[in-house]
């Protein structure tokens, strides 16, 4: 069975987005080729499901991968983080292999 999950910070965050942008059914999470590693994460918020795309409640929150993305992300969960001057959302995905230098980029198992 697939999962994907939201802490309960990172799903706080997406409602106040959510409630700021004005409009959304929730936050999708995707992955795009890029970088060095192969990987990366796209995040962005949803205003309509599309067909192929799996669907999951976290701490209230809609979180929406497509199938295609969803055999890279499965399992993984979205914290977000405050750390110094830098804050955002923070990836904790299980099936990474390595990781590029900068951290923008992945490979899986």
């Amino acid at each position: 069975m697939s999962t994907i999950s939201l802490t309960e910070v990172a799903a706080n965050r997406v409602k106040d987005f959510l409630t700021k942008r004005g409009k959304g059914i929730g936050l999708r999470l995707g992955v795009k080729t890029s970088g060095c590693s192969g990987l990366a994460y796209k995040i962005e918020f949803v205003d309509e499901k599309n067909q192929d795309d799996e669907e999951f409640i976290s701490f209230g929150v809609c979180v929406i991968v497509d199938k295609k993305s969803l055999q890279y992300l499965n399992g993984t969960q979205l914290d977000y983080t405050k750390e110094g001057l830098q804050e955002g959302f923070k990836f904790t995905n299980p099936n990474i292999e390595d990781e590029c230098g900068c951290g923008e980029s992945f490979t899986v198992k």
